[in-house]
């Protein structure tokens, strides 16, 4: 397949647009004022099959700051609603996300989405503007989950402007293009049941299914079709949430409008990646009763799988069959964190008394505050006989040693060749995560017009589990300054 030498080129439909007019709202973004082209992904070019030279253009440009459109595209806004913080918010939808159209990449179709490219008919109280500092972070995370293999949107372009945004101060715009073979969510499905309009949800369902799950259609007749696809997403969402536990990574707003029907990471705001490990930490500024706690994911993910639940239920018409698959939820999920913790600590495959060993772990590092990311890759070590670095992350070292000698005696019943399994164990546990510093660093250098932070973080974070020469600070504890960083739901 050749590559798309411009825009014009790209084989343009939008799928979701040939859904009813309820669905949506046709607008055109509303484009930045003098943008700037402050990073382009060329990994996400290559998903739609386009030349990386085209990135440079000032078509590129001007169609990814909401200035021109995409040629073919068909762009709209979605209406959606969703569970809030626990509480039912009502109707929702995209209040700063423009969907363009969906290209046809060369292994599958793409939606391309605005976000940040101004009102639209859901934006509510907001201005339909987002903020550099919060699309600098989106950009950033999205890739670098989909560099530790965690199934998330992508990120194409990172444009900016000098149009002022006023938060708690007054900021500077800025539009992320992000992408998703589909941005429906939990919340679509909740909008339609809420509203008590069957035929809407069917249609939904129906093209999430033909598009997506198409061997759910082969379930059978009435609702069996509908509970296969609940059957698939609890299935995705529970692998998620292990994905999610096993790297330290806390999202903070896991609200139903923010949680994917294909079971990725959707809609970055104040996430986290841990350094100082709590077993309840809050990534969060704004989660004042810490409802989306790290401890908590798992949990909030199955409540939100049961408002899932509850709207195909008027499809399935099956309470009992809905409540057995939700109860399925909880085996899929120990099992996808059990195995990830077993290659993290390098001692697959799990066995039941390794609960034991993994809780004490986390035990102990809750209580010292050893960094998550750094205890994991330094096991590695500690195999191949160098204890001391991870050791040193512990202020009760001798605590810490008692359960590395526990874990070795769990190595050593093992048997096998340690060298290998400790290179197994390097290729699952990242040396490098996007650190909440390290973003900030990138944030600092971007208001300058500086990208030259985003492409280096690009470029260790595609592959965080190698170590590269040179760059040792990535992998360093945070600075004292990092303690003081709050993030939260202002973007």
């Amino acid at each position: 397949m050749s590559l798309a030498t411009s825009l014009d080129e790209l084989s343009l439909s939008n799928s979701f647009a040939a859904l009813p007019p309820d669905f949506y709202t046709r607008l055109q973004p509303r484009g930045l004022t003098a943008p700037r082209l402050l990073h382009a992904n060329e990994d996400a070019a290559a998903l739609l099959g386009l030349d990386p030279k085209v990135l440079g253009s000032d078509a590129f440009l001007r169609v990814f700051a909401g200035v021109d459109p995409l040629p073919g595209g068909d762009p709209l806004a979605a209406v959606y609603s969703g569970h809030q913080f626990g509480v039912w918010a009502g109707q929702l939808g995209d209040g700063r996300a423009h969907l363009l159209g969906e290209v046809a990449g060369p292994d599958g179709p793409w939606e391309l989405q605005l976000k940040g490219a101004g009102l639209t008919p859901y934006s509510r109280m907001g201005d339909g503007r987002a903020v550099l500092r919060s699309s600098v972070r989106e950009y950033l995370a999205s890739e670098a989950m989909h560099g530790l293999g965690i199934p998330t949107t992508r990120a194409l372009a990172l444009v900016v402007s000098d149009d002022p945004v006023v938060r708690e101060t007054v900021e500077t715009a800025a539009i992320v293009t992000r992408m998703a073979p589909s941005f429906v969510r939990f919340g679509s499905f909740e909008h339609w049941a809420s509203r008590r309009q069957p035929e809407q949800l069917r249609q939904l369902a129906d093209y999430v299914i033909d598009g997506f799950y198409p061997a759910c259609r082969t379930a059978g007749e009435g609702g069996a079709p509908y509970l296969a696809l609940l059957r698939e997403v609890i299935g995705r969402t529970a692998r998620l949430m292990a994905q999610w536990q096993c790297v330290g990574f806390c999202h903070g707003v896991m609200n139903t409008d923010n949680m994917s029907i294909l079971g990725l990471t959707l809609d970055y705001g104040p996430y986290g990646f841990m350094d100082a490990f709590r077993l309840d930490h809050i990534c969060n500024h704004s989660d004042n009763q810490g409802r989306y706690a790290w401890n908590r994911q798992p949990s909030v993910a199955l409540w939100n799988l049961y408002r899932l639940g509850g709207a195909l239920n008027v499809l399935i018409n099956d309470v009992d069959a809905v409540k057995a698959e939700l109860e399925a939820y909880e085996a899929e999920f120990t099992s996808a964190f059990h195995n990830g913790m077993a290659a993290k600590l390098g001692i697959a495959p799990w066995r039941p008394d390794d609960e034991a060993l993994l809780d004490e772990l986390l035990k102990l590092m809750h209580d010292q505050r050893a960094d998550f990311t750094l205890t994991f890759r330094y096991l590695s070590d500690a195999l191949r006989g160098q204890s001391q670095p991870f050791l040193d992350l512990y202020m009760d070292r001798d605590g810490a040693k008692v359960w590395l000698d526990k874990w070795a005696a769990r190595q050593d019943a093992m048997g096998g060749d340690r060298a290998s399994r400790a290179d197994g164990m390097d290729q699952v546990n990242p040396l490098y995560v996007l650190r909440n510093h390290l973003a900030e660093n990138a944030i600092r250098a971007a208001k300058q017009g500086d990208a030259s932070v985003i492409i280096e973080l690009l470029r260790i974070l595609k592959n965080p589990f190698l170590k590269y020469p040179n760059a040792e600070t990535y992998a360093s504890l945070p600075p004292d300054w990092a303690s003081d960083l709050e993030v939260s739901c202002s973007s």
